[in-house]
């Protein structure tokens, strides 16, 4: 069957596919062909549901909707494909009669909403952390200058020189804690705005890195230098990336460190990205900056938990650059996210770039983006 004989589904937005009693494909419309990665004469004749990788209980609802004649919408369907990414998917079927034509499917991914979702839980969560460590920061603070102020006292009235060993242990610990609550509390400064480039951040971040790590790390630059400035704080920016990169190049560093001769490479990657939704706000142009590297990955049971405070896979960490760099991106109406497997770890900042962004409610009662 060819498209003429479905002319009004050719106009909608969605992926819409037309089975017939076996399944078998009879029409893909042009946003189904891009969704599905295929075009209409590859598609046509194939089982739909043989598309996709150990799909026998979609097939089963399929059939069952076929041979009652009723239809059904699925809000959630994963679908899995042979050297494709898989898909996430809602389908509302129809039954038809229309020639040969028994099923109609309309499919939207709900890749968007899941990433909503996410972006929504993280920021939830990210107000909660900052606000328990802000008052766990002052409480701590203030018996930790008690406990220095009585040691430097008791250090006076000791008489045996090395009996002050212990005392100084007392002050450099306050200190270092001291130190540490500071940081917690830094990023409730508000970002002071200015015309930032993000490749000259990229530049001082990545000299500072091969300063730390002057062998085994490789940093590749991977920009679109037609990228705008954007409004922003360059020293939290400076920061945010820092953090970000150096966790990068630790990780590869250790991973060296365990098989010689492997080497570590870091890629700095930007883009320009449209018609972003950033916390239900839809931007339509944003920044896109990547940061990509080839260490170990990060562990299964610490990939949901990255940006909370006091999470660190490192011995000796603090666990506070990458709830830093969260904190600092969300000050520039941002997002953060990361994608980690054994030998690549993708980290993705995205930043506004339109000075006023559009609510969805906004978007859908002007027609969308233009």
């Amino acid at each position: 069957m060819n498209a003429p004989a479905f002319p009004g589904l050719d106009l909608l937005g969605t992926a819409v596919v037309v089975l017939d009693s076996d399944l078998r494909v009879l029409y893909v419309n042009p946003p189904g062909e891009h969704l599905l990665e295929s075009g209409a004469r590859q598609l046509a004749g194939q089982r739909f549901p043989d598309l996709f990788v150990q799909a026998r209980q979609f097939d089963a609802k399929l059939r069952h909707a076929i041979a009652k004649n009723w239809g059904f919408w699925d809000q959630a369907i994963d679908l899995e494909r042979a050297g494709l990414p898989a898909l996430h998917l809602s389908c509302l079927a129809t039954p038809a009669e229309h020639s040969r034509a028994r099923l109609v499917l309309e499919l939207r991914s709900i890749d968007q909403r899941l990433r909503i979702e996410r972006e929504e839980r993280s920021l939830t969560q990210a107000v909660a952390n900052r606000e328990l460590i802000r008052n766990l920061a002052h409480e701590i603070k203030n018996p930790l200058g008690g406990l220095r102020g009585s040691a430097q006292l008791l250090e006076r009235e000791l008489d045996r020189p090395d009996l002050r060993e212990y005392t100084q242990v007392i002050i450099k610990e306050a200190d270092r804690l001291q130190q540490l609550m500071d940081r917690l509390l830094t990023p409730h400064r508000p970002p002071h705005l200015g015309p930032v480039n993000i490749h000259e951040v990229c530049e001082r971040v990545r000299s500072l890195i091969l300063a730390e790590y002057p062998a085994g790390v490789r940093i590749v630059r991977d920009y679109d230098t037609s990228l705008p400035e954007i409004e922003g704080d360059r020293e939290q920016l400076i920061q945010a990336v820092l953090n970000i990169v150096r966790n990068a190049a630790q990780a590869c560093a250790a991973a060296r460190a365990r098989v010689p001769g492997r080497a570590g490479e870091i890629v700095l990657r930007t883009r320009i990205a449209r018609s972003v939704t950033i916390a239900r706000r839809r931007h339509r142009l944003a920044l896109e900056l990547q940061v990509i590297d080839n260490g170990p990955g990060i562990p299964p049971e610490l990939r949901e938990r990255v940006f909370h405070p006091l999470v660190s896979g490192r011995e000796g960490g603090t666990g506070l650059g990458l709830t830093l760099a969260q904190t600092f991106v969300q000050h520039h109406h941002g997002s953060i996210e990361c994608d980690s497997q054994p030998g690549r770890t993708v980290f993705g900042m995205v930043l506004p770039l339109t000075r006023r962004p559009q609510t969805e409610t906004e978007n859908s009662a002007t027609g969308g983006i233009r």
